[in-house]
């Protein structure tokens, strides 16, 4: 038999559904937390155990909230707890690892690397130390040198060559064995293979006159004298 008032003949259920109870839900912290996680902000930690504790106050005393259900927002709670540990986490690594960037790129700034390109900047008063990718052996390669006209100045017949990096040497002299100028020069490697001219990389020396680091967690860039950019997971060799 259910319970009703003496006045309006309304059970006990129809009171409570009806009561103040229901109400408060929508203008107290309920409220208040829903309308801090709309529009463009986050359900942070603060606002999601504001909900909670709001919607334990306010349940109905005859169908008080499931365990397992409380069990499971408490789990809910926990694991955006730990993400928000883990985000500000790997913040702290990241600002770690852009200082680390820094440090290694004062390092770097003056010093000769070899990285993948056809251009070198050359002091034809010294040896130039180079090499070329070969994919597979080859019977024969050869290196063509070539000034800034795009005149080739010097060919160096390197022969037949196993298959991975094949060095040579310039000392700065033409095919007439004159010493040529000081300056930018382009190297093209090129051999037959399967019965096809192919072109060849080469790795050729570079000086590191700055370094750009990235802003966003990229990759470190290495600003080379005279011929442009180069991601650092590309240099081959970083010497004096």
């Amino acid at each position: 038999m259910s319970v009703t008032s003496t006045t309006g003949g309304l059970s006990l259920n129809e009171i409570l559904a009806n009561s103040s109870v229901k109400t408060n839900t929508t203008t107290d912290g309920l409220g208040a937390a829903t309308n801090a996680a709309s529009g463009n902000q986050e359900l942070g930690k603060d606002a999601f155990l504001q909900l909670l504790v709001t919607q334990l106050k306010n349940q109905n005393p005859l169908e008080p909230q499931d365990n397992g259900e409380f069990v499971a927002q408490l789990a809910q709670f926990s694991s955006l707890e730990g993400i928000t540990t883990l985000n500000d986490t790997v913040s702290g690594i990241a600002g770690n690892y852009n200082s680390s960037q820094a440090l290694q790129a004062s390092s770097l700034v003056g010093r000769s690397v070899i990285a993948p390109g056809d251009k070198a900047v050359v002091d034809t008063s010294k040896s130039l130390n180079g090499t070329v990718v070969v994919p597979a052996a080859v019977s024969s390669l050869s290196v063509k040198i070539m000034d800034k006209d795009g005149k080739t100045v010097r060919t160096i017949d390197l022969g037949s060559q196993k298959a991975g990096n094949s060095a040579f040497i310039w000392d700065g002299k033409n095919d007439a064995g004159t010493t040529v100028e000081s300056g930018t020069y382009t190297f093209a490697a090129s051999t037959t293979i399967d019965g096809k001219a192919t072109s060849l990389i080469t790795n050729l020396p570079a000086t590191v006159s700055s370094v750009t680091i990235s802003q966003t967690g990229g990759e470190l860039m290495l600003n080379l004298a005279g011929l442009g950019s180069i991601a650092l997971s590309k240099v081959q060799t970083i010497g004096m």
